[in-house]
């Protein structure tokens, strides 16, 4: 005689539930480092790799090379987000971040004591090559894994809130990277606004490298306390976990990786134009040298701290989408936001024409709306995927896009800045683009607000 469906679900187990309060620090202090890690490289991919590690002798050229060595990483996240994706789903989230976070911040760490070309010629840019894959490996594991934390563990009717925290974790990890980076240039001050202080190319750029250990240990504290979500559980319980999570991902739902990945291309484009090549645009001379392009002449500090007052509104509208999207539904909010994105890519040259008030204006739209369409992702591609390939296949979708989006940002962003004779025209056209391949995806697919989570 079998068990009725009453006394099939009381044999069940409940996992321990985490507390809110854990469950919020624990998706966002991981992002955090995780984001905190790529923006130190991010930044010294602009300030410091190109004389230090790739001394080509051409400034447009060793620039290139440094974002090419920056996209290494991208690549390298969709196969972190496979081997962590078939752990976290085979066995929990936990011991998936832990081993994330500890990847990324020993990764981090040892970039802060490499030698540099003139020390050790080709040696030291195979060893940063080698060290930003691992960076890219471990947040490839890092991202989808924090996103479950938040999105099994949501009160009911509040996903997409809860799912904006590991969100946030990359506005605060911009603001702390790029403000200690900050405080040392100040701190190492250059006679020269294009170009950094000698000390701070001799040893103050390893700071903000070596300082990712202090913030590791923090996370693993917080991390070290979490139990298994009450989805994980059942599902384990059940017998519903799939030998090979990677396998069923793409037999049955691959409609779905597509989907995912195409939903994240526009936030990725966004978010790598808007903080890694806008450095280099704002800082590059009104009037460059030969072999250099030209751009709006900003010192470091000046535009840096502008960059900061655009990531606050990064920040405060990742927040602002959350109840937007539990409302509205994530498809509905995203749709909007991507026409905006289309919009916003076509204004750069009025914008970035029309001095510091102009410049700023692109800044906070530019921000705002990356927030606006980040934010809902936390929830969106968990959604799209059952409990028992959520990790794995969020994952992938997350960082394939990645590839499409981040890698090769940055570097065609350069090459079409270089195509238009110094003019950004050509790079807003690329995220409008983008956008609009984003919101082919948005409406052809369904709304995910309703779904249950367990399943």
């Amino acid at each position: 005689m079998s068990a009725s469906p009453a006394a099939t679900a009381a044999s069940v187990p409940t996992a321990p539930a985490n507390p809110r309060s854990r469950v919020v620090l624990a998706s966002l202090i991981g992002t955090t480092i995780e984001f905190y890690d790529f923006y130190v490289y991010a930044t010294a991919a602009v300030l410091v790799f190109p004389h230090l590690f790739f001394p080509t002798g051409d400034a447009t050229t060793a620039l290139l090379a440094s974002f090419a060595v920056f996209g290494a990483a991208m690549v390298a996240r969709p196969l972190g987000a496979i081997i962590f994706g078939h752990l976290g789903d085979k066995h929990g989230r936990k011991a998936t971040l832990v081993g994330a976070l500890l990847t990324m911040g020993i990764a981090t760490f040892l970039i802060g004591v490499l030698p540099t070309y003139a020390l050790v010629g080709w040696l030291a840019p195979l060893l940063l090559v080698i060290l930003r894959i691992a960076q890219g490996f471990a947040l490839g594991g890092e991202w989808s894994g924090a996103a479950l934390v938040a999105t099994e563990n949501a009160p009911k009717g509040k996903r997409a809130w809860y799912g904006t925290f590991p969100q946030l974790g990359a506005p605060i990890g911009f603001i702390i990277a790029n403000g200690l980076f900050l405080i040392i240039a100040a701190v190492l001050p250059s006679d020269d606004p294009s170009m950094p202080s000698q000390a701070f190319l001799d040893w103050g750029w390893r700071i903000p490298f070596l300082f990712s250990i202090v913030m590791v240990a923090v996370g693993l504290w917080v991390r070290l306390r979490l139990v298994e979500s009450t989805a994980f559980s059942k599902a384990s319980a059940q017998g519903k976990l799939q030998r090979l999570p990677l396998a069923t991902v793409f037999k049955d739902h691959w409609r779905k990786l597509i989907l995912g990945t195409f939903f994240m291309l526009a936030t990725y484009v966004l978010f790598y134009l808007m903080t890694t090549f806008s450095l280099s645009y704002g800082r590059a001379p009104v009037e460059a040298a030969e072999g250099a392009l030209p751009g709006l002449g900003y010192s470091y500090s000046t535009f840096v701290l502008m960059l900061i007052g655009g990531v606050l509104f990064f920040g405060v509208f990742t927040l602002v989408s959350g109840p937007l999207a539990d409302r509205w539904g994530r498809r509905k909010t995203l749709i909007w936001v991507t026409l905006g994105i289309i919009a916003f890519g076509l204004l750069w040259v009025p914008l970035l024409n029309a001095g510091f008030a102009g410049v700023m204006i692109w800044l906070v739209v530019g921000f705002s709306l990356m927030g606006l369409t980040f934010g809902p992702m936390g929830a969106l591609l968990p959604e799209l995927f059952p409990t028992n390939v959520r990790y794995t296949g969020s994952g992938i979708s997350y960082n394939v896009s990645s590839i499409l989006g981040a890698a090769v940002a940055p570097f065609i962003a350069v090459a079409l800045w270089q195509a238009g004779g110094g003019s950004p025209f050509w790079v807003g056209v690329y995220l409008s683009a983008m956008a609009v391949l984003t919101l082919i995806a948005l409406l052809v697919s369904k709304e995910t607000k309703d779904i249950d989570i367990d399943a």
